[in-house]
């Protein structure tokens, strides 16, 4: 019968590699014993043959008594160890139920186990750890591994945090990232544990969490090494705080590593509640709450010394894929994520797991959601009870697509729990105590005692009357009331009764059912043995099927598998078989031969090292050279092989010409006898090594630009009694023609070899030259080459022999003679280690238009650009036929293109939208007239044109027309030239009444102005500008401009004591008495004397005479003066820079404010400067008033409002320093003179006058994290947001305060930069929880997506038909077209760091319209 499930053991509870069957501890979360019940099959060794036998004594990992032959075999023991299992069946263990993962479901680890420990602290590093197997990471293969503190794993050191950890991907070095944040073990928090393991219990069950994730590519996975790294109840990096306790969120989680010779996966495990922050803050956010999401994934690095940014794969962006890592999985077992990261195929990006299969077809009825327990529910089934709440951008996990053709179902687990006889209860049920299939079970299976083979179907089944569910099994869902899982009675395969017989064979005498695309798990004509479970007792077999390899009786007490030695080749009896030069070695499944040294080869073939050898073959073809057919049977091929420095000599006679002329270029009918003899470097072995003399090459050669397409077939067939190698050669399809007479000339060339088990492939690309006297002409072609030789499967592969080898073909020679009527080749091979030649970067590549060339390991591939597919060719790339698109056939419904742009939303959707400068419905567009605006300088003239319109500056002024300057060298003063503006005005359009000004006779403005035309009349000021007030109707009393009548100023105290003493002395003083001289300002005289006698001293700037200062009669003291002389303007400050005059960007970074100019809407990064220096301050929020040319600032170190002209010279000056906690954006109204800003650390909106006075509260209630502020001076709006994470939204009001609502609270996640644009009439924001930059109007409606793919934006200006927005995973400012939404610039500052608060700086202050 079935045992209970619950008698399985862990992988952590027992590790058979340590030989113990009880007692074996493991260090987790929490430690504790636990053992290996008898007779359980532990990833195919056995445990205890019974109860008795398991307290018999100490036993081996297989449950024998150890022994020296059982020693010998633990290698292919290992490999039993892991045999695959059929992939369903896998899932359906695996998937057992769809609980969170526990934390003692781990892989093991502890420094018991072998764990090194890495030191506690910030930014900490563990020392390179040598592998002793190098595993594969993308195409490149290493020996090291680095281990980080912050959730990081590399193949080289890292660099300092502050380079990394706050960047998003790709990384500079490569990166293995299951939890990459700012983290920190210091003072106990938590501990870093690392180390490699061959061990069968991590080995197997990271075997059977890889196979389960990758069913098809990965069905019969074996690792030989893995590498662990384990994150324990780790803190993130907090700043100290006596007042603030650490926070008690601590994080688990795991990275596993498992490896062969030629694959590496990677599995991530995120325990139940082992996930408790999600992010973590920049250490220089300072006051701004901000808080980066982890980054999860993977980065190649830097490839080259180019800094070319290598691939990468990045599994979250927000916080809610985050939390997705524990919650979700890519292979059905919450918290579990398996991907593939490196191979010697070409493997050009990270492949994630999916669930293979189609576990819908397991469960034809009923519905397949029947089919799940209450406790295994699928991904897709959780409700927002038992998800953290996210929204449709946030919730998807974002990664590629995984192995073609795979689907992820979304299905965690299925409930595949049997019941025991004994115990006859519903399974799955709410109250069933019943034990269930854990997931701490699933490394390990029932009970097995043997399998069997259908002699029709040739696949293997379980014994005794139930299919394996990987091969057929189906499972109906329990009609039991109050039931969902499946009731023994309902499993096909009749019942679980073991008394029944087995199922009769498949009815079509076929395979039974499997998965498309996977490989045999049995190859034709072999035994295989498979360790499916099956029931206790084995009823009689039926008719016809035996069983294959094990034992013929079956006791009770022998419940496991086991080879039958009778049937194992031993060299005892087939020694015979290998080379009289080779040794032969017996293994644990059979025998394989060795050459002896000083020779190389297979073991079957041996040759001696370093000398020469003859190959002898005969070659037959059927060719069409250009359009002639060339047919040739059986013609002779000899090559000799200089052994000791790789040369090869081939010769191919009586090939009929103009074959013989066109073969010259296929120098790898030669080339393979090359590879085969190649000069070996120490540690490289050449093709004979593996293949010896019996092989299949197989070559497919594309030529170019013609693609004329041959194929070659060589076939070794052994060694003659001489030892000559023999082959036979085929040529099939067409060549390029080559004339007559000419010379073909191939340059030396290196070609990449991929090593697998029985086969070897290549490809390459060459080129060769046609040459005939001054004659030159280049062509090329690609090759691709497959040698598949049969390999010992005994022996394990040599370690030490690479995967991937190079051949570099030094010298190549081709030629052909009618006389002798003999083609020849000639090449000098030596083999070695790769080194990447990159034929995308060279040039040298062959893809086609429209396709984008991939570089490989020594070698490339094509790829069609989006919009393009490959042809049936495979390699012409040919546009995919769009859908019907109203937008581009025309059928829209949108005013002219000139006028509005079509917007397609999918299918026969659209919308309409008008274009810049038109105003409408986006169906009916008309012009807006700019010039109406007064966007134009004063001295420039518009000229509105449709959608647009332009200035120019009057004659005698330059500029662009937004900032105009009087031209010097026209000689003319600003008032005779707009005088002489307004004259041609009038000139050229009679209708317009344009006013003349009045000039004096200096040619200045005459301070009273009146228009000729209306009779108004008004002031001005020397510039010409009205004085504001001053304009009166016709016939008003004419008002008195000039200068002010200067105001009476207070008398000194020097003047009102002269007084006092004059008219104390009536009047006029005599000629004894003391009256102070006061100078014009009324400051007294710094020498002073006693009426008109010679005696005089020095006083004061308040009068009081200067003590040992009064002299003699003729003598006079030298006084110095008081008061300090009228100063010049000052200098401007070392550390500020005067911007120059046009259109430039400020943003805020840290402690400084810096200037970017624009040159139209591109940014002038190389005239980028300093502004400002504010050191100690932390510059947020910064807007400009444009009237009187001031930058206001919010500071959140300094808790303070600040402000700078623009004018070389000046000086800051705080206008709000109290009563703020945390200032962040600040808002300019320059027409009302008043700024507003948020604090989000008093959650208040204020105003104020700009110099700081009429402070007032603006809202104070329902506000949690406002931080943007934008203001509509022209309408009188006032808008912001509010990044709460619970609820998102952007408010408006009145910029009294009246009429608060909330416009944007839907699909927005942190909205921390906001925009209004005076001139589209858009409010726009960045969104650095959706990574949106959306767009709408001021009333909410007409909402649209700009882009969707930004970074991490912080603030946003608009300027012209561009944004502007400073991001913090790339610390600069970043441009992006208002219409296209396209990214179209980038500024970095040379000092990394974040940047905040940005705002653009007009020449002259924009009016926009209502």
């Amino acid at each position: 019968m079935w045992q209970p499930l619950s008698n399985f053991p862990r992988a952590c509870d027992w590790s058979p590699a340590e030989g113990r069957s009880q007692s074996a501890r493991w260090e987790g979360p929490q430690s504790r014993p636990a053992r290996a019940p008898a007779g359980i099959q532990v990833g195919g060794w056995r445990g205890a043959a019974s109860g008795q036998a398991g307290r018999a004594g100490t036993r081996s990992a297989a449950g024998q008594p150890r022994s020296g032959e059982s020693m010998r075999g633990d290698h292919a023991a290992r490999r039993r160890a892991l045999q695959p299992l059929p992939p369903l069946l896998l899932l359906l263990l695996l998937l057992s139920r769809a609980g969170a993962l526990h934390p003692d479901e781990l892989f093991p680890y502890g420094q018991s186990r072998g764990d090194q420990l890495l030191q506690e602290g910030d930014d900490e590093s563990s020392a390179p750890v040598k592998l002793a197997s190098p595993l594969r990471f993308y195409e490149a293969q290493f020996s090291y591994l680095y281990v980080g503190t912050n959730g990081i794993i590399s193949t080289q050191d890292f660099p300092r945090e502050t380079q990394y950890v706050d960047d998003d991907f790709p990384t500079d070095f490569p990166a293995i990232a299951p939890f990459l944040a700012d983290i920190d073990t210091s003072r106990g928090r938590g501990q870093v544990l690392y180390r490699e393991d061959t061990s069968l219990a991590v080995l197997g069950l990271a075997a059977r969490y890889v196979r389960a994730g990758f069913p098809r590519t990965a069905a019969r996975f074996t690792p030989t090494h893995a590498f662990l790294a384990t994150w324990e109840q780790v803190a993130a990096y907090e700043e100290a705080s006596s007042r603030v306790p650490p926070s008690e969120e601590l994080n688990t989680f795991q990275a596993v590593l498992a490896s062969d010779e030629s694959d590496t996966y990677a599995l991530f495990l995120y325990p139940a509640n082992g996930l408790q922050f999600f992010g973590t803050r920049p250490k220089e956010s300072y006051n701004v709450q901000l808080e980066l999401p982890a980054r999860v994934g993977f980065c190649r690095g830097e490839v080259d010394d180019s800094k070319r940014e290598g691939p990468y794969f990045s599994l979250t962006s927000t916080e809610q894929t985050v939390k997705n890592l524990y919650q979700q999985s890519n292979l059905g077992v919450p918290g579990v994520w398996a991907f593939h990261i490196g191979s010697t195929s070409p493997l050009d990006n990270i492949r994630p797991a999916t669930v293979g299969g189609d576990l819908t077809k397991a469960h034809p009825s009923p519905s397949l959601e029947q089919s799940f327990g209450p406790t295994a529910a699928p991904a897709s089934a959780y409700t927002e009870d038992d998800l953290d709440y996210y929204d449709e951008n946030e919730g998807e996990v974002e990664y590629p697509p995984g192995e073609p053709g795979d689907a992820w179902n979304g299905h965690s687990s299925i409930d595949t729990s049997f019941q025991s006889k004994a115990e006859p209860r519903p399974l799955g049920g709410p109250a069933s105590p019943s034990p269930q299939l854990t997931a701490s079970d699933r490394p390990l299976y029932p009970k097995a005692e043997s399998a069997t083979l259908d002699p029709q179907t040739k696949e293997g089944r379980a014994l005794g009357g139930v299919d394996s569910p990987g091969l057929n099994g189906r499972v109906k869902a329990s009609r039991q009331p109050g039931t969902r899982g499946p009731a023994p009675s309902e499993i096909e395969g009749d019942s679980l009764d073991p008394t029944r017989g087995a199922p009769p064979p498949y009815a079509d005498g076929g395979a039974p059912p499997s998965e498309e695309g996977a490989p045999s798990a049995h190859p034709e004509g072999k035994a295989v043995l498979l360790n499916y479970p099956v029931p206790a007792h084995t009823p009689p077999l039926g008719r016809g099927r035996q069983v294959l390899g094990v034992e013929d009786v079956i006791g009770s007490s022998t419940e496991v598998f086991t080879y039958n030695a009778a049937n194992k080749e031993t060299c005892e009896h087939h020694h015979g078989q290998c080379s009289q030069h080779a040794f032969c070695t017996d293994y644990a499944t059979g025998f394989c031969c060795h050459c002896q040294s000083r020779f190389y080869g297979n073991g079957k073939h041996c040759l001696p090292e370093g000398a020469p050898h003859r190959v002898n073959g005969k070659v037959s073809g059927h060719l069409r050279v250009g359009h002639t057919p060339v047919h040739f049977t059986n013609v002779d091929l000899h090559a000799y092989i200089v052994g000791n420095d790789g040369r090869a000599y081939t010769a191919i006679s009586h090939i009929p010409q103009p074959a013989a002329q066109a073969l010259l270029p296929l120098t790898p009918i030669g080339g393979l006898f090359g590879w085969l003899f190649a000069l070996q470097k120490p540690g490289w072995e050449n093709g004979f090594s593996f293949t010896g003399a019996t092989f299949t090459h197989e070559m497919e050669v594309t030529f170019y630009p013609g693609e004329e397409r041959v194929r070659i077939t060589q076939t070794a067939e052994g060694l003659d009694p001489e030892n000559y190698l023999s082959i036979k050669t085929n040529i099939q399809g067409q060549v390029p023609y080559i004339p007559a007479n000419f010379t073909v000339h191939v340059a030396p060339y290196k070609e990449t070899y991929h090593y697998s088990d029985s086969a070897v492939t290549s490809t390459s690309s060459r080129d060769y030259s046609l040459t005939l006297g001054t004659i030159n002409q280049t062509r090329s072609y690609r090759v691709y080459q497959n040698i598949t030789y049969e390999a010992c499967r005994h022996s394990p592969r040599h370690p030490a022999v690479p995967t991937t080898q190079q051949l570099n073909v030094d010298r190549v020679f081709a030629l052909y003679t009618d006389e002798e009527r003999v083609l020849r080749f000639a090449v000098t091979n030596q083999v070695g280690p790769v080194e990447d030649v990159n034929e995308c970067a060279a040039g040298s590549h062959h893809c086609g238009p429209n396709s984008v060339c991939i570089n490989l390991l020594g070698s490339y591939r094509c790829e069609c650009r989006s919009g393009y597919e490959f042809a049936d060719d495979q390699h012409t790339c040919v546009s995919i036929t769009p859908p019907p698109n109203p937008c581009e056939d025309g059928s829209h419904s949108c005013a002219p293109a000139g006028q509005a742009r079509c917007i397609h939303h999918g299918g026969s959707t659209f919308s309409c939208a008008c274009l810049p400068g038109y105003t409408g419905t986006g169906h009916q567009c008309a012009d807006v007239d700019e010039c109406s605006e007064n966007r134009c300088h004063p001295s420039a003239t518009c000229y509105n044109t449709p959608g647009s319109f332009s200035c120019q500056c009057h004659p005698g002024y330059r500029g662009d027309g937004f900032q105009c300057t009087p031209d010097p060298s026209s000689g003319l003063t600003p008032c005779e030239e707009r005088q002489r503006q307004a004259q041609a005005q009038h000139a050229a359009y009679p209708g317009s009444l344009p006013h003349v000004p009045q000039c004096d006779e200096r040619g200045g403005f005459l301070p009273l102005q009146c228009h000729g035309t209306t009779g108004f009349c008004w002031c001005v000021d020397p510039d010409g500008r009205q004085v504001p007030g001053t304009r009166t109707p016709p016939g008003s009393t004419p008002l008195r401009c000039g200068l002010p009548e200067p105001t009476q100023r207070p008398r000194t105290v020097c003047e009102r004591w002269r007084e006092n003493l004059l008219e104390h002395y009536g009047g006029t003083p005599r000629d004894d008495q003391y009256v102070p001289q006061c100078d014009d300002l009324g400051h007294f005289i710094p020498l002073q004397c006693h009426g008109k006698s010679d005696f005089c001293w020095c006083v004061d700037k308040d009068g009081r005479e200067v003590q040992g200062t009064r002299s003699q009669p003729g003598t006079t003291p030298a006084c110095i003066p008081t008061v300090a002389p009228p100063t010049f303007r000052p200098v401007p400050r070392p550390d500020v820079t005067p911007p120059s005059v046009g259109t430039f960007l400020l943003y805020a970074q840290g402690q400084q404010i810096g200037h970017l100019p624009l040159n139209g809407t591109r940014l002038q990064k190389d005239m980028a400067k300093t502004l400002l220096s504010l050191h100690g301050s932390i510059v947020v929020g910064i807007d400009y008033d444009c009237r009187e040319r001031m930058v206001y600032w919010t500071d959140v170190a300094g808790r303070t409002i600040s402000r700078a002209s623009l004018v070389p010279g000046a000086e800051p000056e705080t206008v709000v320093n109290s009563g703020l906690i945390s200032p962040e954006g600040l808002a300019i109204d320059h027409f009302r003179r008043t700024m507003y800003w948020t604090d989000s650390g008093l959650d208040k909106i204020e105003r104020a006058r700009l110099d700081g006075s009429e402070r007032k509260a603006l809202f104070h209630t329902d506000l949690v994290n406002p931080r943007a502020i934008a203001v509509d001076p022209i309408r009188g709006n006032l808008y912001w947001t509010d990044w709460n994470r619970e609820a998102p939204k952007i408010e408006t009001s009145s910029l009294e305060g009246e009429n608060r609502r909330i416009l944007v609270n839907k699909d927005i996640g942190l909205p921390n930069g906001l925009t209004f644009d005076p001139f589209s009439k858009l409010l726009c924001w960045a969104d650095a929880g959706t990574k949106k930059l959306e767009c709408t109007l001021p009333d909410g409606t007409g909402r649209r997506v700009i882009q969707n793919h930004l970074n991490y934006p912080f603030s946003i200006v608009s300027y012209a038909d561009h944004f502007y927005h400073t991001d913090w995973r790339r610390d600069g400012v970043i441009s992006v077209n208002r219409d296209s939404g396209q990214f179209t610039d980038e500024y970095l500052p040379e000092q990394r760091s974040h940047l905040y608060g940005i705002t653009a700086v007009y020449p002259y202050c924009p009016t926009g319209r209502k």
